[in-house]
């Protein structure tokens, strides 16, 4: 099932289900208003929608519109929770080799984590503001889940039914604005622009064989200006997957439904297949050529985030932004 939230005027915006696609979409306001609405009586909507879903594919629904994906928000506009971690230790390596260091042993044994603001998410294709300054924009191109509730203590093993929804997160990086906090033994909440979330959110079912119950196995492609910048595979390299990331975070505290998870930013070992962001890219120039060659981004530039299935369609939408 493949779900998107309409703009509305509102703040949560209003739920469609959406074909697989993405050219149709039909209204379900009379099931449940919004996603976060879905989310906290999940066990009763999603029968429904999925029933509702099924009718869809088969065109049994004269109501069904054709959809315009720049018509949506994100499909969880204002989220309750926002953890993003980082499990793809190839990334993080690079960055330590440039200080002279080594990834901490505390990195492989447990996932890295950070809470976000648990503030509004732009939509796929809304505009990304460049700050005055030099400041390193960067796009961080991630695959996020949405969770049910997660009750304090639950392990990975028992994690894998409050995976409810899959996605794609843009987590937008100001490098510079970063490294000065950090040298300045700040923590890292300057050094993040507002996120945007893939016009689409998915059940993990949806993905077929792609969805191993943790991570999904496909390429991330990220392209700006249209020149790809890297086509890395989500499911490759991930010392960690989501069920280990929900199990780390609930350790203490619960978790409600609607927290969006992020597993960082997407990174392989085989560099031919490149990079999900721009800071990693400049990294291994830095490391080949003494020096970065590939420049921030500035205004006027555009970027696209998707990935695609084994047919070649759309799964989640473009996250598509142009810096302005």
């Amino acid at each position: 099932m493949k779900l998107a939230t309409l703009r509305n005027g509102s703040r949560d915006g209003a739920l469609l289900i959406v074909s697989r696609d993405l050219a149709w979409a039909i209204h379900v306001g009379d099931i449940t208003p919004n996603l976060q609405a879905a989310l906290d009586d999940w066990e009763t909507a999603a029968p429904l929608l999925t029933a509702r879903a099924k009718a869809l594919a088969a065109g049994r629904l004269p109501e069904a519109f054709k959809l315009d994906l720049t018509s949506l928000a994100a499909p969880l506009p204002r989220c309750f929770g926002w953890i993003d971690s980082s499990v793809y230790l190839n990334h993080m390596e690079l960055a330590r080799s440039l200080r002279g260091t080594t990834v901490p042993e505390a990195y492989r044994r447990e996932p890295l984590m950070s809470i976000r603001m648990p503030s509004p998410f732009l939509a796929g294709h809304d505009d990304q503001v460049l700050p005055a300054g030099d400041v390193g924009l960067d796009i961080e191109a991630e695959v996020a889940i949405i969770t049910d509730d997660v009750a304090i203590g639950t392990k990975a093993t028992g994690v894998g039914g409050a995976i409810r929804l899959v996605t794609l997160v843009n987590d937008t990086s100001l490098r510079t604005v970063f490294a000065r906090e950090t040298a300045e033994g700040k923590t890292s909440y300057q050094g993040k622009a507002p996120p945007a979330m893939a016009p689409i959110v998915v059940t993990p079912d949806e993905l077929g064989a792609a969805w191993d119950g943790g991570r999904v196995t496909r390429p991330l492609m990220c392209h700006v200006n249209g020149q790809e910048l890297g086509r890395p595979n989500a499911g490759q390299d991930m010392s960690f997957d989501f069920r280990d990331i929900i199990a780390e975070a609930c350790i203490y505290r619960p978790l409600g439904a609607g927290t969006v998870i992020a597993a960082g930013t997407v990174s392989n070992r085989d560099r031919t297949v490149g990079s999900a962001c721009i800071a990693e890219r400049r990294m291994i120039e830095t490391l080949e050529h003494g020096a970065p060659r590939t420049q921030y981004l500035v205004a006027g530039d555009n970027i696209r985030i998707e990935m695609f299935d084994a047919d070649g369609t759309s799964i989640f939408g473009a996250i598509a932004q142009k810096i302005i």
